[in-house]
């Protein structure tokens, strides 16, 4: 395991700042973690209030479609997914929204692919969290993300992809 020792300190958001409102079966904290890169990524865990004390549960890690932040899709797919019984954690990528990183608003694969195993990482240190049991949602852009970030051997997880399909009529 690296450091996870922060290396920035974030500018975080103390009140509810999401495009939806939080579910009441649900409680809610910001976090920080840093990626093997020395990011610092804020995110925002969920966990079911009726999650009883030595209780394990199977957790997910919830990354955005491309270019969003946690506030949006992500946070409410990982609130949704609280609500179920899971322990979930809706992240920033690095140099996007709460997360560290210069310069601003840039993507790197390499990176983003890594935000998500810094993300499974920081699940399976939990103590309320079942290390064996842990997923990563990809939405949309970011499901490619969540296959490449499946494929390296040292953290198994189980992917999921989400996308919206457009129709015409």
């Amino acid at each position: 395991m690296y450091n996870m020792q922060l290396t920035e300190n974030l500018n975080l958001t103390r009140e509810w700042d999401k495009v939806f409102k939080l579910s009441y079966k649900v409680s809610h904290k910001k976090v920080c973690y840093v990626n093997r890169y020395g990011i610092t990524l804020a995110a925002d865990l969920y966990k079911p209030k009726d999650l009883q004390p030595g209780q394990k549960l199977p957790a997910l890690a919830v990354g955005s479609p491309y270019g969003a932040v946690k506030e949006q899709a992500a946070g409410i797919y990982a609130m949704n997914m609280a609500e179920r019984g899971y322990i979930t954690l809706a992240f920033d990528p690095s140099f996007n929204g709460e997360s560290g990183g210069n310069t601003r608003l840039v993507s790197s694969p390499d990176i983003n692919t890594e935000d998500f195993c810094a993300s499974v990482d920081y699940l399976s240190c939990l103590d309320e969290v079942d290390a064996n049991k842990i997923g990563i949602i990809g939405i949309c852009g970011f499901g490619g993300l969540a296959i490449s970030a499946e494929a390296i051997p040292t953290r198994r997880a189980c992917p999921s992809l989400a996308r919206q399909t457009l129709r015409t009529f």
